[in-house]
């Protein structure tokens, strides 16, 4: 897990690699000024520190499935006697752990 200090550095090191850039304003096409640059340096390193810490919370809301695949799930394990939804909750939150 990266501190933001880190994920700092990493994010200057990307906006450093893809300079010059430029924006448009009122149609004129301008490089960056400095500050320009540490805005972008900073909203990228706040970007990876948000996904870092809450990047599972989509990756296991889009590997859970819908409620209704889910209650299905449930309704054959309780014919069955199986433990297939349990299973499969399981595994996605092993393949998707929360943050230390």
């Amino acid at each position: 897990m990266a501190t933001l200090e880190e994920l700092t550095t990493e994010a200057t090191a990307e906006i450093e690699a893809a300079k010059p850039l430029h924006k448009v304003v009122d149609g004129i096409r301008s490089e960056f000024s400095e500050d320009d640059y540490s805005q972008k340096i900073t909203d990228l390193a706040n970007q990876k520190w948000n996904d870092q810490q809450f990047g599972y919370i989509q990756a296991r809301v889009e590997a859970y499935g819908s409620i209704a695949d889910q209650l299905d799930m449930m309704y054959w394990d309780g014919v069955n006697g199986t433990t297939v939804w349990a299973d499969h909750i399981a595994q996605v939150k092993s393949d998707n752990p929360k943050p230390a």
